[in-house]
């Protein structure tokens, strides 16, 4: 296995000194924003892990290998390129044997922070139950990913274009912890607010140390999701955006999108009809985890 997966020179060193890590995945970089502000923001994600304490690992397939940390020049190839392939559980062994480059989903991105020793993660938000699942059966690989690979995962909560109450009881079923920081109610990205309540919250980053160091010490299996909302200041108006999207899903069902083309179309007619805010708000959201998922990290190195 060691042969399939390599290390960027900074995250070697970090390992070697066993400085923190945070891993960040790249399927936002190739397919959830436009090039150059797609790397432009991998750079300042990155540099924002930095300036709190830890080190950045962006994760990627290149080059039959499971990449964990990208140069400069890679980080640009992977923003610059028009056939990335978005990989999840199950395309991770083609990629790898194919030597194609591949974006890392959260589910991905859990499997091989797994595999690096890494035990948080980064990201905008994880996928869910979509909305009408229930004839569907359109669920996000990202929550089975949760219930088995130990990663607590840092996020604005579950995109809003998804079912969020039904995205709950799932994780609920899975026994997957959901933990709100410096909140009381299920962020739903975009907005601070979802209208479900959180049976958990934490203030400091110490105390979801230790709430992850106790349930990992216990070999209790699974990850946790870390539903940080979106800064006030960057926040949209959850009338505003809950309207938006409604618009967006009657466009997508009219066009017959379905599958897994259903979540890119809906993200990008929300960015057309806000007129580029949700794509300011998904930025801004992105940094603010990258500076909590550094703080986490620092505070479970130091357990």
């Amino acid at each position: 296995m060691t042969n399939m997966i390599s290390y960027s020179t900074e995250v070697q060193e970090a390992i070697e000194q066993k400085k923190p890590l945070v891993a960040l995945e790249s399927t936002i970089i190739s397919h959830g924003m436009p090039y150059p502000q797609n790397v432009e923001t991998a750079r300042e994600v990155e540099q924002i892990v930095r300036d709190n304490g830890a080190v950045p690992a962006t994760i990627a397939l290149m080059d039959g290998q499971i990449k964990i940390g990208l140069s400069d020049e890679e980080l640009e190839l992977l923003g610059n390129s028009p056939d990335v392939a978005k990989v999840s559980r199950r395309d991770i062994g083609q990629l790898l044997a194919t030597k194609k480059i591949g974006a890392t989903t959260v589910a991905a991105t859990m499997i091989c922070a797994e595999l690096a020793g890494i035990r948080v993660f980064a990201t905008g938000g994880i996928g869910g139950v979509h909305r009408g699942a229930e004839a569907t059966m359109d669920i996000s690989a990202d929550l089975e990913e949760l219930s088995n690979t130990g990663v607590a995962v840092v996020c604005a909560g579950a995109k809003s274009i998804l079912d969020i109450g039904l995205t709950l009881e799932y994780l609920e079923t899975k026994g997957v912890p959901v933990i709100g920081y410096q909140t009381d109610e299920m962020p739903a990205f975009y907005t601070r607010h979802s209208g479900f309540p959180l049976s958990y919250g934490s203030q400091t980053t110490e105390e979801l140390a230790a709430i992850l160091k106790a349930q990992w010490s216990l070999g209790l299996k699974g990850g946790a999701v870390i539903a940080n909302p979106i800064p006030q200041e960057h926040a949209l108006d959850k009338d505003f955006i809950d309207g938006i999207i409604e618009q967006a899903m009657a466009e997508a069902k009219v066009n017959g999108i379905n599958g897994k083309e259903v979540t890119p179309f809906l993200l990008g007619k929300v960015k057309e009809l806000t007129e580029g805010q949700s794509l300011v708000a998904n930025i801004e959201l992105v940094k603010h985890n990258a500076k909590v998922g550094a703080e986490l990290a620092a505070s479970y190195g130091a357990l």
